[in-house]
């Protein structure tokens, strides 16, 4: 009764006018956030009504700091996929002998739900680019209207990290050439060499609604044999032709496949809440920073959520994760709405459905309230709100994307422990404005063991810690949106990553303790440099006790832990260090 009571007093505080406190203050975060993550948002799970509340909490806070809403009323609202499932009548037959969905075939999220029947021509990787000194044509010489094209998922450099064709590669990358070629219809197949194992990868939604104009379909490599049987090849044998011999290589077949495919989506709606505080020099106000955090959670956890508490229904209330960034945000709004101490404009904006993908700041970023050339810093804040007293360390990603970005981050410390990280790719919503060449700034105070569990609670927010935190953060911007010259941006790691098929081709990078002498978990003995678990701060010593919140007690449960993931995906791993626990988040 006392929380419904504090809910209805914030509401009645931030609906009456426009008054507020231009002060960074322990008691305005804790006002925030304490909202943000209360149980009666139920998680702000994207798209409920907890979601809605909490964009609605934002935009008046950002209303009345007298900032100029965006969008509609402050409103940029997307939609997206909440959830893909196999419907009715799937059905997929060669020369009528029928196969079974799901285990020997499975549509993609994005296929058109349709029926064909053709002939089906393979297609080696199914790339056509002509790009500077890339050149790779899978389609030269073979017509493909009114064809199915069969091709093998991955590329023509699949050992090389750094490999030109990635961005050409993925999966709907594919499908649009298929669809460019006339084809009637894309069937991909993993060769041995993309996945050791012949099995399908699970029912995959990029939370993008948008569907391709023709069926789009994997199947396993004992299917895609019965199709290649007439002409007395395989996949492996034809994978293993083009890495001889470095070059395309299509074939003809005799073969037609009839497939209907229905796939459902079930779409939900929501937003970013974003708003301006428009530059005072002239010269400079045509110029942007970006400072964002997200505001979306995993409403009441369950399979598939997200949550760490696998087996647990609750609400999962996000306080550090992340209705501590929002409360920075709001917060450095507020103060420089006081202040004015910018010359360039600064944008404010909350992000919808990170935790679903950065689907909010790809929204964003591909319909921009400006023009992204004109945004010359991206400042983004999730998870600020739990700093380690006895280390005082605050990590700042994406340091390598500007050239002048250390310099100032050492120079404007205010005692702050400073961890360093140059890459401009991250699990947060900056990403998204790396991938349009705008410097950016990753600030966190680090994962820890309530992260994505119904423990990450307002109580346990270092409300003074955040406190100073934002000010340095303050200073940070004023300084970067005031100074004559912009950031000059540099590439900082690469900005594609390769998506890798099968349920074993992931790796930490990791030495383990086979020997099972630690008894708490798994012993790392070493680390490989570059590697995924180097890249998340994993270090030799640290005993492993969980992966996605479930147990690992020794390397036959790591190794078993790994079978279930897969590439591109972002995992927890709860870790022993130095007697402390903690959290590392990794993308594999």
């Amino acid at each position: 009764m006392k929380n419904i009571v504090f809910i209805l007093l914030v509401f009645a505080v931030v609906s009456c006018g426009k008054i507020y406190n231009p002060d960074i203050t322990v008691e305005d975060l804790k006002t925030n956030i304490t909202y943000l993550a209360s149980d009666s948002l139920k998680g702000r799970k994207t798209g409920d009504e907890g979601d809605r509340l909490a964009a609605e909490f934002i935009r008046t806070k950002f209303g009345n700091a007298g900032l100029d809403l965006l969008f509609d009323n402050g409103f940029q609202k997307f939609s997206l996929v909440a959830s893909a499932e196999v419907g009715e009548r799937n059905t997929f037959s060669v020369n009528e002998i029928s196969f079974e969905v799901e285990s020997d075939y499975l549509p993609y999220a994005f296929s058109a739900n349709t029926e064909v029947e053709a002939p089906v021509i393979f297609a080696g990787y199914g790339i056509d680019i002509d790009k500077d000194t890339l050149m790779w044509d899978d389609f030269a010489g073979i017509d493909a209207e009114g064809k199915w094209i069969m091709a093998l998922q991955g590329d023509p450099d699949m050992d090389n990290p750094q490999s030109p064709f990635v961005e050409f590669s993925s999966e709907r990358a594919k499908a649009l050439t298929a669809s460019d070629k006339n084809a009637v219809g894309l069937i991909l197949v993993a060769g041995p060499t993309f996945s050791e194992n012949d099995e399908l990868s699970s029912l995959f939604f990029d939370k993008n609604s948008s569907r391709y104009s023709i069926p789009v379909i994997q199947i396993t490599r004992a299917v895609a044999d019965k199709i290649l049987a007439g002409k007395g090849e395989t996949v492996t044998s034809l994978e293993k032709q083009i890495s001889d011999e470095n070059k395309p290589v299509q074939l003809e077949t005799d073969t037609k496949v009839k497939a209907i495919v229905n796939i459902q989506l079930k779409e939900t709606q929501s937003q970013n809440v974003a708003a301006m505080l428009p530059g005072k020099d002239e010269n400079l106000k045509g110029e942007y920073i970006v400072v964002g955090a997200h505001f979306d959670h995993l409403g009441m956890g369950g399979p598939g959520s997200g949550s760490r508490a696998v087996d647990t229904i609750a609400v999962h209330n996000g306080a550090d994760d992340n209705a501590s960034g929002v409360a920075a945000v709001i917060e450095l709004a507020e103060k420089f709405a006081a202040t004015g101490e910018n010359k360039r404009s600064i944008i404010f904006v909350a992000f919808g459905a990170e935790e679903m993908g950065l689907v909010g700041s790809k929204a964003f970023t591909a319909d921009p309230p400006v023009e992204t050339e004109k945004m010359k810093a991206m400042f983004n804040f999730d998870m600020v709100g739990r700093l380690d007293t006895t280390t005082n360390a605050i990590s700042i990603g994406g340091t390598g994307t500007s050239k002048e970005a250390e310099d100032l981050l050492k120079q404007l410390n205010n005692g702050f422990e400073l961890a360093f990280s140059e890459e401009g790719v991250g699990p947060s919503d900056h990403a998204s404005f790396y991938l349009q060449n705008i410097p950016v700034f990753f600030i966190s105070t680090g994962a820890h063991s309530d992260y994505h569990t119904p423990n990450d609670d307002p109580q346990f927010i270092n409300y003074e810690g955040e406190r100073k935190l934002v000010e340095y953060s303050y200073s940070l911007i004023k300084e970067i949106s005031s100074r004559d010259d912009a950031l000059t941006f540099q590439e900082a790691g690469a900005k594609f990553q390769r998506s890798r098929g099968g349920r074993f081709k992931v790796t930490l990078g990791i030495m383990p303790d086979y020997a099972g002498l630690e008894k708490r978990g798994m012993r790392i003995d070493a680390v490989s440099k570059g590697k995924p678990a180097d890249k998340g701060g994993m270090k030799k010593g640290d005993i492993i006790t969980a992966i996605e919140g479930k147990k690992v007690g020794n390397i036959y449960d790591y190794m078993n832990r790994l079978q279930t993931l897969e590439a591109g995906q972002r995992i927890s791993v709860d870790i022993i260090r130095d007697d402390k626990e903690t959290v590392l988040i990794i993308e594999l």
